[in-house]
């Protein structure tokens, strides 16, 4: 078995979270420039076997796409050429950054790690893991 990655994928930042190899346990991974996130994947899975790859698909509240997500899926294009043999799934990302912040707060950061914007993606990116995992449970 192998893990899953999560990515909250933003014109500036990526925000990457992976499970454990049981696939039990989301945990936020780190956050790189989006320029770069497809070299750090290719570097990751060379590593670490990784059996899907789950994507933050932004919508708007009509559940119509956003602007954002013809650069999601330019991203995901690149990344179905770089790893051919990885799936990808979306998963709608709808509110993960509100919750993110309300997880800061719940956690007692202070007000100056709570402007941390890479902080903010890798804990949008675990709760989109997270989310999928429960899902995926309640299936079963």
């Amino acid at each position: 078995m192998g893990r899953i990655i999560a990515i909250d994928y933003g014109r500036k930042r990526t925000g990457f979270a992976v499970t454990d190899p049981l696939q039990i346990i989301a945990n936020g991974l780190c956050t790189v420039p989006s320029g770069e996130a497809t070299e750090f994947l290719k570097n990751y899975t060379a590593r670490e076997k990784v059996e899907l790859l789950v994507i933050g698909q932004p919508k708007q509240l009509n559940n119509q796409p956003s602007e954002n997500m013809q650069y999601v899926e330019m991203f995901v294009n690149r990344l179905h050429k770089v790893l051919p043999d990885i799936p990808t799934e979306y998963v709608d990302e709808r509110f993960t950054s509100v919750l993110a912040h309300k997880a800061m707060i719940d956690g007692g950061l202070p007000k100056k790690k709570r402007q941390d914007r890479a902080l903010v993606d890798v804990i949008s990116a675990t709760l989109i893991l997270q989310g999928y995992l429960e899902k995926k449970r309640f299936l079963l």
